[in-house]
């Protein structure tokens, strides 16, 4: 996390929740100038480890730290802005257990913002064969739901040169060698405010850049150089957007993936469940 202050209580208290409860939480604070860690260590629980820092590193060197501290068989990671349903690990576990080939394993995830408004569904083809069926186009794969192999992460660590795409990269990179699927059930709530020019911007060429590098190596140059150009005129309607004032349209466009009623009643009771809990616990937060 980095200035997590205003959503770690949320994230902490979905892990709390986990209906397996055999885990370690590692925090990483990566320069933070707010008090999330204060607000952290006030949960007391045992299992959650900080592990504060006065300099930021980024996400990439970040999370290979977290992997070099993982006690555990497998490795899951979120975000400081996520939360998980109740029911996260246990499902992932047991696709996992129950298919030994199986490196990598992430999930659907509900799109949310503000106070658990629903903006659109992520969703993603289930099978390693379909993941990476368009490489160059960015494989479809939500990170903050990643649960996999220990073993696997370290094998394969983060690029800590890329402050954006290190997910991509790494997928990129270890796609041949690896076996990754995707549980077709909603197992996160992510959040997404807006749409950001900068990191849109910054996403797109950094991507470019290892579509590039890839393409050096495998040699299919005309492919990566007709998905660079893809990238970036999908990046016109973003602009546009902004400038005329419909991003909110816009946001809810990316993600147009609808949720059935009981999704939605889900979601619903998981954020009202976690919502109540942090406002009862507020006056003795302060």
């Amino acid at each position: 996390m980095r200035d997590g202050d205003a959503t770690i209580e949320a994230a902490i208290r979905s892990v709390i929740w986990q209906t397996f409860e055999d885990w370690e939480l590692i925090l990483i604070d990566d320069g933070s100038r707010d008090h999330g860690a204060a607000r952290a260590a006030k949960f007391g629980d045992p299992r959650i480890r900080i592990i504060r820092h006065e300099q930021s590193r980024g996400l990439a060197f970040r999370l290979n730290e977290a992997v070099g501290l993982a006690r555990g068989e497998f490795i899951a990671r979120m975000d400081v802005d996520d939360i998980c349903y109740p029911e996260r690990l246990a499902t992932q576990l047991s696709v996992l257990q129950s298919d030994p080939r199986i490196d990598l394993l992430s999930s659907r995830g509900v799109v949310f913002r503000r106070q658990g408004e629903i903006v659109g569904v992520i969703s993603a083809p289930t099978t390693h064969e379909e993941i990476v069926a368009h490489p160059y186009k960015g494989m479809p794969f939500l990170h903050p739901a990643w649960l996999g192999k220990a073993a696997w992460f370290r094998r394969h660590h983060y690029d800590e040169t890329l402050l954006t795409a290190e997910d991509q990269e790494l997928l990129l990179r270890t796609a041949a060698c690896s076996r990754f699927a995707t549980v077709d059930k909603i197992l996160l709530g992510y959040r997404k405010e807006r749409i950001s020019l900068s990191k849109g911007f910054w996403g797109r060429l950094t991507y470019s850049r290892i579509i590039w590098r890839h393409a050096r190596q495998s040699g299919a140059f005309a492919r990566a150089a007709a998905e660079i150009g893809i990238h970036f005129v999908k990046f016109i309607p973003e602009i546009a957007a902004i400038i005329i004032g419909v991003d909110e349209w816009l946001l809810k466009q990316k993600f147009l993936f609808s949720m059935t009623l009981e999704e939605t009643a889900r979601w619903r009771t998981i954020w009202n469940a976690i919502s109540s809990k942090i406002e009862n616990a507020a006056p003795s937060a302060n």
